[in-house]
């Protein structure tokens, strides 16, 4: 892609990788079937079920409201905390960590630029809120809770508790200033709390799930509140919309990833690992992680037809993981497929230097950290290539705004691509939802009867299966 991101599927191939390759006819052969994804994503899209690939056009007064809010958060706040779980704490993590410093929340305020340390709770560990509570002051912090449906149990417990702590210490009234929503317009709990409190709220379009919401206000907030440029990651998922629709399927970066998985997915690499080169990417394999997952993890397809099928995504980073998972990847079974994300350019340069007097280490003298991921990249996929396991690459020009925004759309838009070609539904998750019907029931939970009396008729633990 020009001006952008490129993906380089070389090493998927027959001509590169051997007989374990995918053959110019593999694609050929599933090009109408990509033909019809394309068609039937157009029509979805058209019809209104696919709001987030139109939200990158049409919130400008949100995206003037959130940059308003966040102007005013600067000016008082020390600390702004995301209370989240799944895609509405992935997202913001993932964005922050990518452009912000790695060790942002160590930078005294004024090399923050003025913006507040950011933090992101996404678990009911009792350790977890608890131990961040030790170390905020509550009277300069920011809670900003995150729930699609409204009532999602972890991320409400969280509230619950923040909420009545602040109250307590500084009153209902001074306790609003530190509470945003950002939920459903109408549905769920925490908006009728926000109404009824008059607490300050952002909304998530209804047909936005909370795996492809890093777009709308769920992300957009918290990374305006970091000071990121969020027009500009907006800029980029624009760009890499309007490169799709100028292309046809073969040419559409997207598209194209979506067909090789799927296709490594029918010869048996059932497994899809997620490795930057860049620390700063680290947290958006998390967030790429719940998106494969989650959306294409399905047991039956579109017609009711039983499948169990899915991609598992396995997160690794380079170049640490040279030295952690690549034996198992190189040496170990065939059912993988390695998907690797490389920087045209990093952010800084560090330059390596030795001792004259120390002749073994002197081929080093003189290079560069930069220069050194780069090589151990491409050693990776030499190594890769060697053992004919299937590799391709996206390269990044460079980790900023406008080029997180070209990968996080094109993952989203493979994403629900790669679920057309399966015949499956990529935008529900009712594995995920038989776990939290299953938590309801065990609380009591009204209207959960039926479901309590399924778990309590469930087998016992057997005591000598337990040692």
């Amino acid at each position: 892609m020009e001006n952008g991101i490129r993906l380089d599927y070389n090493n998927m191939m027959y001509e590169n990788i051997g007989l374990k390759g995918i053959y110019g006819g593999d694609i050929a052969n599933i090009r109408p079937d990509m033909e019809k994804a394309h068609f039937n994503l157009n029509e979805k899209r058209k019809n209104g079920s696919l709001e987030w690939m139109d939200i990158i056009y049409d919130q400008e007064e949100e995206i003037n409201e959130i940059l308003e809010t966040a102007s005013g958060i600067r000016q008082w706040a020390d600390t702004f905390v995301v209370l989240g779980i799944g895609g509405s704490a992935l997202g913001p993590a993932a964005v922050h960590h990518a452009l912000k410093h790695p060790y942002y929340n160590e930078l005294p305020k004024e090399k923050r630029d003025g913006w507040p340390k950011f933090y992101v709770v996404d678990n009911v560990d009792p350790e977890r809120l608890s131990g961040l509570l030790d170390i905020i002051d509550i009277k300069t912090t920011v809670f900003n809770c995150i729930t699609k449906s409204g009532n999602t149990i972890e991320t409400m417990s969280q509230f619950m508790i923040v909420k009545d702590i602040l109250e307590k210490e500084l009153g209902k009234e001074d306790a609003k200033k530190h509470i945003i929503c950002t939920t459903d317009k109408t549905n769920g709990a925490l908006i009728k709390i926000a109404e009824k409190e008059g607490y300050k709220t952002f909304f998530i379009p209804s047909k936005v799930g909370g795996r492809f919401s890093e777009l709308s206000p769920v992300g957009l907030l918290p990374a305006a509140c970091g000071g990121i440029d969020i027009k500009e990651l907006i800029k980029g998922a624009v760009s890499m919309d309007k490169y799709m629709a100028e292309n046809g399927v073969m040419e559409n970066p997207a598209y194209m990833y979506a067909a090789l998985s799927c296709l490594a997915l029918e010869k048996g690499r059932n497994i899809s690992v997620i490795m930057p080169y860049a620390d700063s990417l680290k947290l958006v394999a998390d967030w790429y992680s719940q998106l494969w997952a989650e959306s294409l993890g399905k047991k039956y397809d579109i017609n009711g037809k039983q499948k169990n099928i899915g991609q598992t995504p396995v997160r690794a980073l380079g170049a640490t993981d040279q030295h952690s998972q690549m034996q198992l990847f190189v040496e170990g079974p065939d059912d993988k497929i390695i998907v690797i994300i490389g920087l045209d350019k990093y952010k800084r340069e560090i330059t390596i230097p030795v001792d004259s007097d120390v002749d073994d280490l002197g081929f080093l003298r003189g290079a560069t950290h930069n220069n050194m991921i780069s090589i151990e990249q491409m050693s990776a996929e030499y190594a890769l290539l060697k053992a004919g396991k299937v590799n391709m690459t996206i390269t990044l020009p460079e980790v900023n705004e406008y080029y997180l925004g070209q990968l996080i759309y094109m993952f989203e838009v493979a994403t629900a691509f790669a679920g057309e070609l399966l015949n499956i539904n990529a935008f529900d998750q009712p594995g995920v939802e038989e776990g939290k019907n299953a938590a309801y029931a065990m609380f009591g939970r009204k209207g959960y009867e039926a479901k309590k009396a399924e778990l309590d008729a469930k087998p016992h633990k057997d005591k000598k299966y337990i040692i």
